[in-house]
């Protein structure tokens, strides 16, 4: 086992990981920015080194200064969490070649998956379901638009080394392409440095599967089981639970048999995350991998009862798997809401200091939460404030308890989006598990919707 591990994340993630270190009897070392000093996973971590100023290129995204910060300290593993370096084939490398063990799959591997294309490629080879697209990138818009003619339209273009909905545009003429096509282009230079573009048939009314698998480094691999993800606004996730209310039994099989003989056909090692499109008729589609832990995560160890950071350590470190696929067993509902301090109904951000903060608690109530009383939400990262999780015998009973909790959550000093969580959780789509990814759109556009939203912001402490 590891004797010290660098956490290279910041936020309730890397403190996430610290907890899970501690009860592996794991020493660890928070890195920071100069705006982090005040950050739990500094305030909990045993030691901690500042490694730049406030913007993540100077800091988090910073390979030297986290290399330097693992050497200074005697780190022996690197644990990158999600975002920032963690699907950065280079940054695993290097890793590699000091001798640092890299918390995650094996560099070519990131590398394989991480650019939407050769993803499209592999998961083809692997016997995966795949959208009509292009087989490769398209080079330019005229390209573009000869795939549109032999696709069908609706389309979508995407950003083959992007994520997050950055970089992606829905097209619905072979007119708009062009535009189109240079703007989502433009959005992936800027956010990635990679510019070259797929497309793919759009789905009009799309749920959002995952499916949790997990693998060693001795050939093991299970799944645990999918996560509905179709909450979204602008194709960032809002709301997650598990088990998904429109994937059966029979189709959970279906969708995690043909995830682990594409794991297995790539030589996948630790956690990993296949995401789907699933149309109205049940069909589903590979769209890409996560080569990392899932913002989402918790719910999958909610119904499993297994701890996912802790067993991505164990086997980084060469651990056999603890587990088969006879173990995983799903049990009852949970649900994810993620706190972000921004505007509940346009969504701009709202950075600023928390002057009260009281989590809910009680029975099947979790809060992973880098927030407290004082701290001030930076506006140099993500907005995120905590993780909401919920886990109840079943779905209705999980989401009047999600109700409560998010009833019971205390956030001043900044605005935060618990209105909208209360509003949407209350929409009769959700509410009978009939939902896709325009469910936001939807509500945000209704008049039950916006009464809902008005409402939730009137009431919320």
């Amino acid at each position: 086992m590891f004797k010290k591990v660098l956490v290279a994340n910041r936020g309730e993630i890397a403190l996430r990981i610290i907890r899970a270190c501690r009860e592996l009897g794991i020493a660890t070392v928070a890195v920071h920015s100069t705006a982090d000093v005040h950050g739990l996973h500094v305030r909990f971590a045993d030691e901690a080194v500042c490694i730049g100023p406030p913007a993540s290129r100077d800091s988090y995204l910073n390979v030297p200064a986290v290399l330097s910060a693992a050497e200074i300290t005697g780190a022996d593993a690197i644990h990158p969490g999600y975002g920032f370096l963690s699907e950065n084939a280079e940054f695993a490398e290097v890793c590699r070649s000091c001798k640092i063990a890299f918390i995650g799959p094996r560099p070519e591997v990131i590398r394989l998956m991480g650019n939407k294309v050769r993803a499209r490629e592999a998961a083809r080879e692997a016997g995966l379901p795949l959208l009509p697209g292009s087989p490769g990138g398209v080079k330019d818009a005229e390209e573009a638009r000869r795939w549109a003619q032999e696709i069908g339209l609706p389309v979508i273009l995407k950003a083959a080394a992007g994520g997050g909905g950055r970089g992606m545009k829905i097209v619905r003429s072979l007119e708009a392409i062009p535009g189109a096509f240079n703007t989502a282009s433009a959005e992936a230079v800027a956010a990635f440095g990679n510019g070259d573009m797929y497309i793919e048939r759009y789905v009009e009314q799309p749920r959002h599967i995952e499916i949790q698998v997990v693998a060693d480094e001795h050939g093991n691999v299970i799944h645990l089981g999918e996560r509905e993800c179709s909450v979204q606004r602008r194709h960032q996730k809002l709301i997650e639970e598990s088990p998904s209310p429109g994937v059966s039994a029979a189709l959970r099989e279906e969708m995690g048999r043909v995830s682990l003989q594409a794991m297995r056909k790539i030589g996948y090692n630790s956690l990993g995350t296949i995401e789907f499109l699933m149309d109205e008729k049940g069909r589903f589609y590979f769209m890409e991998m996560n080569t990392r832990v899932q913002v989402e995560h918790p719910v999958t160890e909610m119904v499993t009862g297994f701890d996912l950071v802790r067993e991505q350590i164990r086997m980084a470190a060469g651990a056999p798997l603890q587990w088969t696929q006879a173990d995983v067993v799903m049990m009852g509902a949970s649900i994810e809401c993620r706190v972000n301090a921004e505007d509940p109904v346009t969504f701009a951000p709202s950075p600023g200091k928390i002057t009260a903060y009281h989590a809910p608690g009680g029975f099947g109530v979790r809060v992973d939460s880098l927030a407290y009383e004082n701290y001030t939400v930076l506006p140099y990262y993500d907005s995120l404030v905590s993780k909401l999780i919920v886990h109840a015998v079943d779905r209705p009973t999980a989401i009047a308890r999600m109700q409560r909790a998010l009833g019971e959550y205390v956030v001043q000093g900044v605005k935060t989006n618990i209105p909208f969580h209360r509003a949407a959780l209350a929409d009769d789509g959700f509410v009978a598990g009939d939902y896709d990814t325009r469910l936001v759109e939807r509500l945000l556009a209704s008049e039950t919707g916006t009464r809902r939203l008005r409402k939730a912001i009137e009431e919320t402490p």
